[in-house]
């Protein structure tokens, strides 16, 4: 990765919104994510992000997801369970052309069965998109 590059993913992990001291929860993890954004988002934190097995209430979750990796509203609806009121679901999945490409339209009709607002989409890395998703406020 050239410096420009480099450079580029650690303005992405502040353009996604995270701060020192968020407590963020990492949902499916493999070795294919982008560890140079995974490494400036837990720089900008200030510690590690939470994972799968974690069950400490969040301000934000990475979900890194794969267009093979399951049922993407369930996966939705499970990445809520740990996340604080407020909070938002950053969906990283690979570029069109790339292996486990998703298509935008999955996301947009995936989330608001789950329970989700679609309110941006950014390319964050080479290889990986990022969708924010919020909960749709309740009546």
């Amino acid at each position: 990765m050239s410096e420009a590059d480099a450079g580029t993913v650690a303005k992405m992990a502040v353009k996604l919104g995270f701060k020192d001291e968020d407590l963020v929860q990492e949902l499916g993890y493999d070795d294919d994510v982008d560890f140079k954004l995974r490494d400036d988002i837990e720089d900008l934190i200030g510690s590690a992000m939470f994972d799968e097995d974690d069950h400490d209430v969040v301000d934000a979750v990475i979900f890194w997801w794969r267009k093979d990796d399951g049922d993407l509203v369930d996966a939705l609806v499970d990445s809520l369970t740990t996340l604080d009121e407020g909070g938002i679901v950053w969906i990283l999945t690979p570029k069109q052309g790339r292996d486990g490409y998703v298509p935008p339209s999955d996301i947009q009709e995936a989330a608001p069965t789950a329970g989700l607002h679609v309110t941006t989409t950014a390319g964050v890395s080479a290889d990986w998109a990022a969708t924010r998703l919020v909960p749709r406020k309740r009546q």
